[in-house]
């Protein structure tokens, strides 16, 4: 994926960042706007961010039930969970800014499917 640097708007690898740095509101926003919604790659990027996001959201109710429940010795993995999260976010920026792709397992190739 390379930068458009010919056309106006936003360039593709800053219209991808942005899909991750908004989560789901990114990825549908982008979703949604011509001309980014015509592009493989950027839809790419906003369906993964979308899924992403929603597996976070799942993952964070999941283990807040586990942990608060007869597991509740697990509540020290959640700082270190929270932190390999934001690594993981940090990392999709910088890789879509250098116009790669990421697949992640499960959620990747379902992004693919649907861009």
């Amino acid at each position: 994926m390379t930068s458009n640097t010919d056309s106006p708007g936003l360039s593709k690898n800053v219209v991808a960042v942005l899909c991750y740095l908004l989560g789901v509101v990114g990825g549908v926003l982008f979703l949604l706007i011509a001309p980014y919604n015509q592009d493989k790659d950027i839809r790419f990027h906003a369906f993964q961010s979308i899924f992403l996001t929603i597996a976070w959201v799942v993952l964070s109710v999941v283990f807040g039930i586990v942990a608060s429940g007869p597991l509740y010795t697990l509540n020290f993995l959640w700082p270190l969970l929270s932190l390999a999260g934001l690594g993981l976010w940090l990392f999709l920026m910088f890789k879509a800014y250098q116009g790669e792709r990421v697949v992640l397992p499960v959620i990747g190739p379902l992004a693919e499917q649907q861009a």
